[in-house]
């Protein structure tokens, strides 16, 4: 599936483009991107504790403070008060999958709101405890090594959700969100 409708022949390209709607901007796709391809290769590929693990650590924390910001400067549905995931909002949209009638979100729905806060919270974790182990004070501390990579396996269980719920609402709404994260668009 796509964002954009295919365009159909003789229809204009302005007529494909009013379709669909920039939701997305650069900074949180970005943002989001940096993070899948930082914690497949410190999850994966990296050697844990070496040179190229830390460094990617440090491009996650770099990251997670510019992404910070945007959630208070950025465009509107980038910042957390376009999606902040309050007890109702949450209730409500567990009530509409129930029932059936959920409401579309165009930004964040609040069950991913809430999945996308408490994986930031987890990376500011990962990237905190990753760095004090490299502090002398908690040198060879083997409780902070495996507080480390605890909170790192629960990135990578609730990215997995994730992504298993993008792909499942991507088919309830039969709207490629995935892609959407790339493009920056979403259907109108």
């Amino acid at each position: 599936m796509t964002v954009i409708s295919p365009r159909k022949e003789g229809a204009s390209p302005s007529h494909a483009a009013a379709k669909s709607v920039k939701v997305w901007d650069p900074v949180v796709r970005v943002f989001h991107w940096t993070v899948v391809v930082a914690c497949t290769l410190n999850l994966f590929i990296l050697e844990e504790g070496k040179y190229w693990h830390r460094m990617t650590g440090y491009v996650v924390a770099a990251a997670i403070g510019i992404r910070l910001i945007w959630g208070f400067v950025g465009t509107k549905h980038a910042l957390f008060s376009d999606f902040f995931p309050t007890p109702r909002k949450v209730i409500d949209q567990i009530r509409g999958i129930v029932g059936r009638n959920e409401k579309r979100h165009l930004g964040h729905s609040p069950l991913a709101s809430a999945m996308m806060l408490l994986l930031i919270a987890l990376l500011m974790a990962t990237v905190t405890t990753g760095w004090m182990t490299t502090l002398d004070a908690f040198w060879g501390e083997k409780w902070l090594e495996r507080l480390h990579g605890t909170i790192a396996n629960s990135i990578m269980v609730l990215a997995f959700i994730h992504g298993g719920a993008a792909i499942l609402e991507s088919w309830r709404h039969r709207e490629n969100l995935v892609w959407s994260m790339v493009t920056g668009r979403k259907k109108a």
